[in-house]
């Protein structure tokens, strides 16, 4: 069978391309936030640390009277921004005027310190935007439909801060904003992270030339990885992120592990390279920063949980995201309430979306289905490793394929699929499953209204390669 990439990105998607360095925006934002929230390190040090950090005020006035109440405890709420600034030393990775933010992520920490979520919202999510105050130059927000990283374009942090707690009724109560000079020197400085690759890589534009299976990426190599695109998964942009997710996942439990937290040296230029890279509110101070971290010294790294907002393209607006309700508003009641995902229930015992990586084959002869049928495997949070066709057309069944160790995913895919036949090939597919799409194909079933998996996201322990 052909594994060529023969499939464009999906047409309903219109999804415009993106700037190559969002990626590395991404993977400082998470990695910052969680190590800097769990590293337990002796005050003088943490003091001369936070020297690195630059501050912004944040003040009642920006964020509005009809802000959400504060949870009962002491549950944190930490909005985490990408920015894309290009001066100083940022002005390496191309020259552009002004200042957006591409990542909007929410960190959320129990009050028992037993858990944490990091919930990423996309960047081209179309929501009902709030009325933000002019500052620092910047015009301010008009009430209106639009997509979610505006607010920062038109009020900066503090009008994002008031976006995201008027759209979930989260309470949030600092902010990081992180730039992305760093990231090489922090991958260098765990020591490497480990990914796993269904197929080798040979990327020229990412100067990226990797053989399949588990490889330990250093900094330059971790760069090239997490720019790639059309070389990787199914070259859409929301593949590429569900990538940088399992990245970002490999590299806090690097930075968590003990080879990390018991080298000084280590620890050191990770954290050095991490605070070099962030700004955050005034409130999110040396006490509180050094608190927090005494208080999560003891937190599994199982515990921490990535999750997308459950969403799905819009059918009036293409190129654009919408929310699925209501898990999306399920999943911020959670946060606000300081609950655990682990709780939710719905569903049946089955292996999680998440944990499942499919190859797609097409098997007909209508052009771009692939690509279709990928991205609505995506919004239900599956893994699209390779979009193809099939050595000879047309295929008249739509069929399962899977390996010795991929029996226990097929039942999660069927249940999915609106009829699928099922058969047992060569070990060589591992514990991947091969979806043929044929003449048959009818599309998948509606989501139900009690399906809670697209709320509980992966933790950081995931191992794509496992069986």
């Amino acid at each position: 069978m052909s594994s060529g990439l023969v499939d464009a990105p999906p047409s309903g998607s219109g999804t415009p391309p993106r700037r190559r360095r969002r990626w590395l925006r991404w993977a400082i934002a998470v990695t910052v936030t969680v190590v800097l929230l769990i590293a337990g390190i002796v005050a003088g040090v943490y003091a001369k640390l936070m020297g690195n950090v630059k501050h912004v005020d944040v003040t009642d006035d920006d964020l509005g009277a009809t802000r959400p109440p504060k949870v009962a405890g002491t549950a944190m709420n930490i909005l985490v921004v990408g920015s894309d600034q290009r001066n100083g030393k940022n002005a390496r990775y191309g020259r552009v005027a002004g200042e957006r933010t591409d990542t909007i992520m929410l960190v959320h920490v129990s009050s028992n310190r037993d858990n944490a979520m990091v919930i990423s919202f996309p960047r081209d999510s179309l929501v009902q935007l709030p009325a933000c105050r002019a500052t620092g130059g910047l015009p301010g927000q008009r009430p209106h439909l639009g997509m979610i990283n505006e607010s920062f374009n038109s009020g900066g942090i503090a009008c994002t801060w008031k976006t995201i707690e008027s759209l979930t009724r989260v309470h949030i109560d600092h902010f990081i904003k992180v730039d992305f000079t760093g990231f090489k020197s922090m991958v260098d400085a765990v020591g490497g992270v480990e990914v796993c690759l269904p197929q080798p890589v040979n990327d020229k534009k990412a100067l990226l030339h990797l053989p399949a299976g588990r490889q330990m990426l250093n900094g330059e190599q971790a760069l090239g990885y997490v720019r790639a695109r059309y070389s990787l998964g199914d070259g859409s942009d929301i593949g590429r992120i569900q990538r940088q997710q399992m990245f970002i996942a490999s590299m806090v439990k690097k930075a968590m592990s003990g080879a990390t937290l018991s080298d000084p040296a280590r620890l050191w230029a990770l954290l050095e390279a991490g605070t070099k890279a962030v700004t955050t509110d005034r409130g999110l101070s040396v006490g509180v920063m050094k608190d927090l971290a005494t208080s999560l010294q003891g937190l599994n790294v199982g515990k921490i949980r990535f999750i997308t907002t459950p969403w799905h393209y819009s059918l009036t607006q293409p190129g654009r995201v919408e929310w699925v309700q209501p898990q999306a508003g399920r999943l911020f009641q959670i946060v606000a309430k300081d609950q655990s995902v682990e709780g939710v229930k719905g569903g049946q015992a089955k292996v999680g979306r998440s944990k499942i990586q499919i190859e797609l084959r097409n098997g007909t002869w209508r052009g771009g289905l692939g690509s279709q049928v990928a991205a609505f495997l995506e919004q239900r949070g599956y893994h699209i490793t390779r979009i193809g066709d099939t050595a000879r057309k047309p295929q008249a069944k739509t069929t399962i394929l899977y390996g010795p160790n991929g029996e226990t995913r097929v039942p999660t895919l069927a249940d999915d699929l609106l009829g699928a036949a099922s058969r047992q090939v060569p070990a060589a597919t591992t514990n991947r499953l091969v979806l043929v799409i044929g003449d048959d194909w009818k599309g998948l079933k509606p989501l139900r209204a009690d399906d809670t998996e697209s709320i509980k996201g992966f933790d950081a322990t995931h191992d794509s390669c496992a069986t």
